[in-house]
């Protein structure tokens, strides 16, 4: 039951089930849809997974190693690489930053994500459902945003990053004394790259 509209372009290797493509979106390599709605100019792939629920809207972009599931995409969104989107509404034109997860699931139900037109969602971000993020909001690379971020907001949510001066070394004769076989004969190596000025 796939439906492929004028001008759409599929690349090599890629499997489509039960899924509507309109017109002049493009499907790169290695792709997998199934279940899927990709509006008109929308382009996914290389190596992009698109499962039951997803629609994109026109001028989505879905890169590589993106997942989407059961999430909707607005108008001219991008999720570029190494991320996956689940139970989730994105707003138009959305930044999704690599390695940027919906953790949606609770190990019992799953739980929806709602993010405003707008956003700037840094990389390595978790937004943890159910959660909203408001419109022109931008979210620090590295957070864990476990709470609603208000319009217009920076939202911030990670540790403030501390250095332990000479702690490697002592970590790693604690290591070679417990298993030296293991860890041994990597421990002159590391001192001396710990002693190099």
């Amino acid at each position: 039951t796939t439906t492929l509209g004028e001008g759409v372009r599929v690349g090599p290797y890629s499997i489509i089930s039960d899924s509507t493509l309109e017109g002049h979106c493009v499907i790169k390599s290695h792709s997998v849809l199934e279940g899927a709605i990709v509006h008109r100019h929308a382009d996914v792939g290389p190596f992009a997974r698109l499962r039951p629920g997803a629609i994109l809207e026109q001028d989505v972009h879905v890169g590589n190693f993106v997942e989407v599931k059961n999430s909707t995409l607005g108008r001219g969104t991008k999720a570029g690489h190494l991320s996956y989107l689940g139970d989730a509404t994105l707003g138009s034109e959305v930044n999704v930053g690599a390695g940027t997860i919906t953790a949606n699931f609770d190990g019992i139900n799953k739980h929806h994500t709602e993010v405003g037109d707008g956003v700037f969602i840094g990389s390595n971000t978790v937004l943890v459902a159910p959660v909203k993020i408001g419109k022109a909001s931008i979210i620090a690379a590295g957070s864990a945003i476990s709470r609603e971020i208000p319009e217009g907001t920076l939202g911030v949510a990670r540790v403030q990053q501390e250095n332990k001066i000479g702690f490697s070394r002592h970590y790693w004769a604690k290591k070679s004394a417990t298993d030296p076989d293991k860890f041994g004969e990597k421990l002159p190596l590391l001192t001396s790259w710990l002693t190099e000025k």
